[in-house]
């Protein structure tokens, strides 16, 4: 993880930015992420928690469910270890006020890493509960953008499971408010999706404004 903080207002916005496109340089979902948190940079003071999960995150194995199932009170200092990173990266997301998701589609869905992420944060009595009703979310009042890239998947089609899968787990936890900027299809017309996604990505930045001056 790593904290950056950029200044323009008295009142300081955490943005957790996550990035998990394989692809360092030349990333679309990468470069939509940073123009974004640059955009809105322009006009408030913002502090920027950074997670490349890219560069590889642990799947969750029988050791971790054991020490997750463990009653806090009763966790070994090797369970405690073993949670460690998880509960690092749930801090985070309980101190962001917004998220900015890079989300490259591979072979219709998220990459393993975003996945792992996910399974990492998606903890019962941490960031979610069981009711009468069903499961809760704890994170409630976050915003959450995801930056979506594709190559020849349409988002939103029968065939995106990347961003339906991403807004599922996001509301599991509570976070329902959920914007997309997409540029996808970008094989089949790589102007027209860039174009479209630069619409897209002054709207979510004007968005953030009227949100912020609200």
């Amino acid at each position: 993880m790593t904290t950056t903080a950029q200044s323009n207002s008295n009142t300081p916005l955490t943005v957790l930015r996550i990035d998990a496109s394989a692809r360092k340089t030349g990333s679309v979902s990468r470069d939509l992420t940073g123009r974004f948190i640059d955009g809105i940079s322009a006009y408030q003071d913002v502090a920027v928690l950074t997670h490349d999960v890219a560069e590889g995150l642990p799947f969750v194995n029988e050791d971790w469910i054991g020490a997750n199932f463990t009653p806090d009170a009763d966790r070994s200092d090797a369970q405690r270890k073993t949670l460690a990173l998880s509960d690092a990266l749930i801090a985070d997301l309980k101190a962001a006020d917004i998220l900015a998701i890079g989300v490259p589609i591979y072979n219709f869905g998220v990459p393993a890493s975003l996945k792992a992420w996910v399974d990492l944060i998606a903890r019962a009595r941490v960031t979610f509960q069981y009711t009468q009703n069903g499961p809760e979310g704890l994170l409630k009042g976050k915003k959450a953008y995801l930056f979506v890239a594709s190559g020849g998947v349409p988002v939103g089609s029968p065939v995106d499971f990347a961003t339906s899968y991403m807004k599922q787990a996001l509301a599991f936890v509570g976070i329902t408010d959920v914007t997309i900027v997409a540029a996808d299809k970008q094989m089949a017309d790589a102007a027209a999706s860039h174009a479209a996604a630069d619409a897209q990505l002054k709207a979510a930045i004007n968005d953030q404004a009227v949100r912020r001056a609200a």
